[in-house]
């Protein structure tokens, strides 16, 4: 398993640095759903978040396949986790998977909730999968020396106001996520990261990815009307034919 551009395709071209073995307890299609998904979650929460036992993380659009990775990896890290999801469904199903709070919400009004829920502190961490309308809400729920992670935009709102005063005081970060343009080493190094610190809990049982659901590879409209209908918990999966065997 590994992590190679392109997508929807029966081939693809891999960096042998990036390719994986697989564990021996997971099948095919749940080795499809993790190396993208848990090397952007390594690089958030890990190389960049800094995320340690005992703190608060705080996830926009918790169910999408990244926002259940992290609240996964959060807990396997010793922190605490609250999620954001206009779904009450998601959030419960989500809280049986180990998720500690969860704010039904798909707008940027969570502040005063998480900083009931963290005792007046904050978030030490937030991961946001949404985008810009709620990016000033996010720095609002930071604690002090909080860390804000912007890895997504699915609002299509590429545009948000900072408070400076707050970025100042309260010494925040705020980083993004992606491997646009990084060099292939770069990118080779994040994968050994995910290696060393994640794998073991995959191979071990402790994190099990979530399949929402897995289609074969002839069903894609199908599987992208799944993904389109904001429905889904977890990853999608595409099944190539005979992939099994090789």
């Amino acid at each position: 398993m590994g992590r190679c551009p392109g997508a929807f395709a029966e081939y693809a071209l891999m960096d042998a640095r990036e390719a994986v073995a697989i564990p021996e307890r997971l099948s095919f299609e749940e080795a499809a759903s993790i190396p993208l998904t848990f090397m952007v979650v390594h690089d958030m929460l890990i190389a960049q978040g800094r995320l340690a036992a005992g703190e608060w993380l705080l996830v926009t659009g918790i169910s999408s396949g990244v926002g259940v990775a992290a609240m996964q990896t959060a807990k396997m890290l010793g922190a605490k986790v609250i999620g954001t999801s206009g779904s009450e469904e998601k959030l419960a199903k989500l809280k049986t998977l180990g998720m500690d709070v969860g704010i039904r919400t798909r707008s940027g009004d969570f502040c005063d909730q998480v900083m009931q829920i963290t005792g007046g502190k904050g978030a030490n961490l937030i991961v946001n999968n949404v985008g810009g309308s709620v990016f000033a809400e996010c720095v609002r729920a930071l604690a002090f020396q909080g860390r804000l992670a912007t890895v997504g935009y699915v609002d299509g709102v590429l545009k948000a106001e900072i408070d400076i005063e707050a970025l100042h005081a309260k010494r925040l970060s705020l980083f993004g996520v992606s491997n646009k343009l990084r060099s292939p080493e770069q990118r080779a190094e994040s994968a050994r990261g995910f290696v060393a610190d994640i794998l073991p809990a995959i191979a071990d049982g402790r994190i099990r990815p979530v399949l929402d659901r897995v289609y074969d590879f002839d069903a894609l409209p199908a599987a992208k009307a799944h993904m389109e209908s904001n429905t889904h918990l977890g990853k999608i999966v595409l099944r190539v034919a005979d992939a099994g065997k090789h």
